[in-house]
């Protein structure tokens, strides 16, 4: 499996799926969620209301619609409560379950945003290693790529990412 990072729109990739950061009831949202529910168009949110929600640390998946990717998994991370409420465990879990998906349905490449750290709160330098760990973890992908949003979110991945490949 191939990791890496690139800056910029998550909505503009042509992996197999990409990962929405997604909230519990599965409707539109802000930042990641709401551009993908954007771009994927009216189709999307008709499917996740007849999905019913999902918990927090799992993921659904649903066609890519009117998207460039074939899939989208809509992830479910944690709130960051501090720490000591089991939000690493549940993140890492939520990852672990999207790459679960994407071998479920033998997907070769998956871009990720840096779940939790937007309106979630959940601290990116403590967020991301979780995130690298949790991947690498489930080697079921060729290509896994994270997609950071700005200058700060990219140099923490790519520091982590060649921590655990140099």
């Amino acid at each position: 499996m191939r990791i890496e990072v690139i800056q910029g729109d998550i909505t503009k990739q042509t992996t197999d799926a990409i990962v929405n950061a997604a909230n519990s009831d599965l409707t539109d949202g802000s930042g990641v969620n709401g551009a993908i529910h954007d771009a994927a168009g009216p189709e999307l949110p008709q499917t996740l209301r007849s999905m019913g929600g999902c918990p927090t640390g799992e993921a659904v998946i649903t066609p890519g619609f009117d998207m460039a990717c074939d899939y989208i998994i809509h992830a479910v991370g944690p709130i960051w409560h501090g720490g000591s409420l089991g939000e690493e465990a549940m993140l890492s879990r939520c990852y672990r379950s999207c790459m679960r998906l994407a071998g479920k349905h033998n997907l070769n490449s998956i871009a990720f945003p840096a779940l939790s750290t937007g309106v979630y709160g959940y601290p990116a330098d403590r967020a991301i290693p979780v995130a690298v760990n949790a991947v690498r973890e489930c080697p079921t992908v060729t290509l896994v790529r994270f997609v950071a949003l700005d200058d700060r979110i990219f140099s923490l991945f790519q520091k982590e990412i060649s921590q655990c490949t140099g």
